[in-house]
């Protein structure tokens, strides 16, 4: 990303052949660490090699925090009007109002073009914009009822590694930024979201009966308290999950951050499994893009895929 030139508030920058205005970049989007518009844009440019194979060919959906975290939010499912004519749009899950034109983030200059517009974290489907009806990955989400933390997610998780590993399936982890855990299951083949959810539900089942005092899968939130909630709705069709890589948008800004399963044992006795924006830019070089295979595996589900 090179700097073409400035008029005002705005800087022109080149990124990759495509000519962008980026404007307020001293604005402070995260008050609490003084954290700026321009850190966030540096943050995206700077993860864009690791993070593009996990959100291109997807319906974005944004969430956007124009006036710092501490003020309110929106989600941007179409894709604003104002867009480049470069930066495509995949038609996704509709509302009352018909098809929606989800944005596509499939090059640093789209990446870098959101971040602009304080979409500080990128929402992600389960399919592919070409192909919606068919998920190429399975999610599990572990939500924690107070006071169960992260730790108890990381406990959860483990024991799902264990059930889906007795099927002949792996999982990838990655911490949600936030207070959850989630463990995703390449697919890559063909599917459809009931046979997802229904799969997810199963193994929440399972997990259950083999954590009976600390896993539930019911919706409702009275049941949740001091337990983990194995969300396997998010795997319905309109659903989205945090994408990996994204910033979240609490005080200080973390990360969705993909791990090693040996990080998430540690986490299940305790240990710390936050990261920082800067953490995650000193680690993907050393240990690589951890969720790569999320991207690149094949594999099948138990059970029937015509429902």
């Amino acid at each position: 990303m090179s700097t073409a030139g400035s008029k005002g508030s705005r800087v022109s920058v080149d990124v990759g052949g495509r000519t962008l205005s980026l404007s307020n970049l001293d604005k402070v989007l995260y008050p609490e660490a003084g954290f700026t518009k321009a850190q966030v844009i540096d943050y995206y440019a700077r993860i864009a090699p690791y993070m593009l194979p996990h959100v291109s060919n997807r319906c974005m959906t944004l969430r956007r925090w124009p006036d710092g975290v501490d003020k309110p939010s929106f989600f941007n499912k179409r894709c604003p009007g104002h867009r480049p004519e470069w930066l495509d749009v995949g038609i996704g899950p509709g509302d009352r109002d018909g098809d929606i034109g989800y944005c596509r983030i499939d090059e640093p200059a789209s990446l870098i073009w959101t971040a602009n517009l304080a979409a500080l974290e990128l929402h992600g489907p389960m399919a592919h914009c070409d192909d919606i009806e068919s998920p190429s990955i399975l999610v599990f989400d572990f939500d924690p009822g107070e006071p169960a933390t992260i730790v108890e997610c990381c406990q959860v998780a483990l024991v799902v590694r264990e059930l889906l590993g007795a099927v002949g399936l792996t999982g990838v982890a990655k911490t949600s930024g936030g207070k959850g855990l989630q463990v995703y299951v390449p697919l890559n083949s063909p599917h459809t979201h009931v046979h997802a959810s229904r799969f997810a539900l199963a193994v929440g089942h399972l997990a259950a009966k083999e954590l009976p005092k600390l896993v539930v899968v019911e919706m409702k939130k009275s049941v949740r308290v001091g337990k983990v909630f194995v969300d396997w709705s998010q795997n319905s069709r309109h659903k989205t999950t945090i994408s990996p890589y994204s910033l979240r948008a609490g005080p200080v800004p973390t990360v969705s951050t993909p791990v090693t399963w040996a990080e998430v044992a540690e986490g299940a006795d305790g240990g710390p499994l936050s990261f920082a924006p800067v953490d995650v830019l000193e680690r993907v070089p050393q240990v690589g893009d951890l969720f790569a295979a999320v991207a690149t595996e094949t594999q099948q589900l138990p059970g029937s895929t015509d429902d």
